[in-house]
């Protein structure tokens, strides 16, 4: 039998909200299919013999059934039939989405929740106070309608290249599918602004900093106006002369890199990005600046600078020094003499026990930085973004934008095929928004477009390993990394090629490392892994290509609601391997790691392990092995117990540097008492 076949005097069925739908039994199908699924079961074949004794009993007792009969008769039927388990499934399942719906209804305040597309509960509750256009009245669009809105902006890029308005809305066809599937998502500013009064898409900037006070406060200006429309932006301080310097205008004397610093973090809190969530900034500075150890010291007091991330750009030559256990010259940024020595491995102390305290500061290894960008002749690059993805050149923005990985393991395989297809319709998208973008300055727009860099990057990751059975820090782990990136890179860079024969390479092409090897692109970078932090969450799956944090832990969403959330691929496993007990899942809660729960099986431990379960050195291996194909950069914390020692701080930055990683961001757990996620009762 074939369920696309079907004879039948049933032609529709009557839904929740008084809609007729049409009838397909194949629904019915994939519907039995699914449950059996979630509990081990494969057979296709028999959800749909299931499925048509179904169509028999409906056809005998309605004319045109509602939703709720359908579904009660499968329930039936796969009692019946002896398949309780798949029927425990099912009513599970049936009972999730009306819970779902009726949380639904009270964000959207309507009865019909079609329009809240795939989104959860606590996806939903961000998106009605942060995302949603809204008069003052109140909210004015459902979910569907911004990813609608969204999707046709973006398209609207097209019609600078002779597209017709056909094609254009095919394209938006496109745009509104991978994103209302949520296998793809732009970054914030996109879903926010995009069709909007406020067209700044791109969500990181990087802007220069000069010795001059006039050019200091026009940057501050600057960033203000992008964080007001909703988008972070990274700062390199190292051209500002150091703390007592001579002022030769006042005879005075110079406040320094870090009290600039702390004049941005005041003047950019009182902002916010967009009025939606805390501004986001990073501050960087050579390890060969006097000032140093002032900037390394600058978060030591939890208290400071919470706006800001900072790193210390670490050259190859300082590291050596560490290595070595020699001095190494600082230089005055104002006149470029050489200023005087420091013992490295005493700046290299400094940074490593401020780490292991507070988190910052990160190291950025700015020569491994400009040896692998494509864009060379354009300048060195001194900084990264706010979150060190995507390392930029002066007044260049970067539009970042996710896939979800996990969304393409179809039961112990992986859709490549489907993969590629999103990763090309994910490049049209973004280079389209560098083109419809309202960029706030002359210069922003004339850098970004020069090199019309986005950042594609992935989410899932941790996810998808589980599903497919494989553990994250092992040997397979980093080869289907390896894979997965290169596979995503070739896919990204290939689209950017057409893209080119159609639209023309980009302005920086000439005199690029593209050029030099006869690549014809439009883009100068394509992969970028930023954090994802409210993507992942839309897209209800792991964040960026991290390890997840915890099995089941209490998370914080808006701020102050904790809920407890449990990994999906793990409640699967425990149904079907019939481990299962909310006693279990109370007692994960409150650990966060499965690896003492010996009521749990080994080969389900050895695969579900949690970011504190991973050793240092393979976060480290798995950064700098997806980094062989990531041309921006990868942000991605390596996470520490807290238990951890500063010489395990010491041996990672040092390994991450020896590993072609181009940084590093490290966490150990508890440095903050008001960190997002939580493992169990204050364990």
């Amino acid at each position: 039998m074939n369920a696309s076949v079907q004879t039948t005097k049933i032609t529709h069925v009557v839904k929740r909200d008084g809609r007729r739908a049409d009838f397909a039994i194949a629904k019915i199908v994939e519907a039995i299919f699914k449950a059996a699924q979630s509990v081990g079961g494969d057979n296709r074949d028999l959800a749909l013999n299931l499925a048509y004794q179904v169509l028999e009993q409906l056809e005998e007792k309605y004319d045109e059934p509602t939703v709720e009969n359908l579904q009660d008769l499968v329930e039936r039927i796969l009692i019946e039939n002896g398949h309780v388990r798949t029927a425990k499934a099912y009513i599970l399942y049936r009972y999730k989405k009306t819970k779902e719906r009726e949380r639904s209804a009270i964000i959207l305040g309507k009865k019909d929740t079609s329009d809240s597309l795939d989104f959860t509960y606590d996806a939903l509750k961000i998106l009605e106070r942060r995302y949603l256009l809204r008069d003052k009245a109140g909210v004015t669009e459902t979910p569907r309608d911004m990813i609608w809105r969204v999707a046709h902006n973006v398209a609207k890029g097209d019609s600078l290249y002779g597209i017709t308005e056909e094609q254009i809305e095919e394209t938006a066809s496109k745009f509104f599918d991978i994103m209302a599937s949520l296998k793809f998502l732009p970054n914030s500013p996109t879903l926010i602004n995009a069709g909007s009064k406020i067209q700044q898409l791109p969500a990181c900037f990087v802007l220069p900093l000069e010795d001059k006070m006039d050019g200091i406060f026009k940057t501050l200006h600057d960033a203000a106006v992008i964080h007001q429309r909703g988008a972070g932006t990274g700062f390199s301080f190292s051209r500002l002369r150091p703390k007592n310097d001579p002022v030769s205008k006042n005879l005075g004397v110079a406040a320094g890199p870090v009290a600039f610093m702390n004049v941005f973090d005041k003047a950019l809190e009182s902002i916010k990005q967009g009025g939606v969530r805390p501004g986001a900034n990073m501050a960087v500075l050579r390890v060969d600046h006097p000032d140093i150890i002032r900037f390394i010291e600058c978060k030591r007091n939890k208290n400071r600078l919470k706006n800001f991330n900072v790193s210390v750009a670490v050259t190859d030559r300082f590291m050596r020094a560490v290595e070595e256990d020699r001095e190494y010259f600082i230089k005055n940024p104002r006149t470029n003499k050489f200023f005087g020595k420091l013992r490295a491995r005493d700046v290299f102390a400094v940074i490593t026990q401020n780490a292991w305290k507070t988190g910052d500061p990160g190291l950025i290894f700015i020569d491994e930085i400009n040896r692998k960008h494509p864009a060379k002749h354009l300048g060195e690059i001194e900084t990264t973004n706010q979150c060190a993805e995507a390392p930029l050149l002066p007044n260049e923005s970067c539009c970042l934008g996710s896939i979800d990985v996990n969304k393409f393991v179809m039961r112990n395989h992986f859709n490549w095929t489907g993969l590629k297809e999103t990763v090309r319709t994910s490049v049209h998208f973004l280079d389209n928004a560098i083109d419809v973008t309202t960029y706030s300055t002359k210069e922003t727009e004339e850098a970004t477009k020069l090199t019309r860099k986005f950042g594609l990057g992935i989410m899932g990751f941790a996810d998808m390993l589980m599903n497919l059975g494989i553990k994250y820090d092992s040997e397979q782990g980093l080869e289907i990394g390896e894979k997965l990136m290169k596979f995503i890179k070739d896919a990204a860079y290939e689209m950017s090629e057409e893209l080119a024969k159609k639209r023309g390479v980009c302005p920086a092409w000439k005199g690029s490392e593209h050029e030099r090897v006869g690549r014809k692109i439009r883009n100068m970078t394509c992969i970028a892994l930023s954090p994802t932090g409210t993507r992942s969450i839309f897209a209800d799956t792991s964040p960026g290509c991290e390890p997840v944090f915890a099995i089941s832990f209490h998370k914080t969403v808006l701020e102050s609601n904790q809920v407890v959330s449990l990994n999906k691929a793990f409640e699967r496993i425990a149904h079907e391997r019939e481990f299962y007990s909310p006693e279990l899942i109370n007692k994960v809660t409150k650990l966060g790691s499965i690896q003492t729960i010996k009521e749990i099986p080994k080969d389900v431990r050895d695969i579900f392990v949690t970011a504190q379960d991973i050793d240092p050195e393979w976060h480290i291996k798995m950064q700098s092995t997806l980094q062989k194909h990531v041309d921006n950069a990868i942000s991605k914390t390596i996470n520490f117990p807290r238990t951890a020692a500063i010489r395990d701080v010491e041996n990672a930055y040092l390994l991450a540097w020896k590993a072609r990683c181009k940084g590093i961001t490290i966490y150990r757990d508890g440095s903050y008492e008001d960190q997002v996620i939580t493992i169990g009762e204050g364990l």
